[in-house]
């Protein structure tokens, strides 16, 4: 009987454990934790907040596209230097889109705040990826 509970209570362990690893990273903790840090930091209105996160979601959602085919970009050296400079050239092309999906984005996020709450979304949302890498190499390193 002791073996049975204790045969119980190591894979409830085990169980728990896993379930603990799988719940480390959560996209919607991460994007809710990001908006209210943005909210806070560039002192967004609860109007401001609701007309301007449906805005940057629709970015990010954009952005998401560019960042899967430079990831798939990079999965693989060519094998030839003309495949070489291709894949150079295509990502140079995708960092231009990246930066033009932001630049009119910006433009957008102006008509729902102020240019200097703008300014302070961008500040905010870099200071949120800093910390963000920084407690993810901590928690790497243990």
């Amino acid at each position: 009987m002791k073996q049975i509970i204790l045969i119980t209570l190591f894979l409830f362990s085990l169980t728990s454990a896993s379930a603990e690893e799988q719940q480390k990273f959560s996209p919607e903790k991460f994007q809710a934790d990001l908006e209210q840090f943005i909210t806070q930091e560039a002192g967004l209105t609860a109007d401001e907040a609701a007309k301007f996160f449906p805005l940057y979601r629709e970015m990010q959602s954009k952005q998401r596209v560019i960042y899967k085919q430079m990831k798939e970009l990079g999965k693989n050296k060519p094998a030839d230097e003309k495949a070489c400079r291709k894949a150079v050239e295509k990502r140079d092309e995708l960092e231009l889109e990246q930066k033009r999906i932001c630049q009119s984005y910006h433009q957008k996020f102006f008509n729902v705040l102020s240019a200097s709450k703008v300014y302070d979304v961008i500040k905010a949302e870099n200071r949120f990826h800093r910390k963000a890498i920084r407690h993810w190499e901590q928690h790497k390193k243990k």
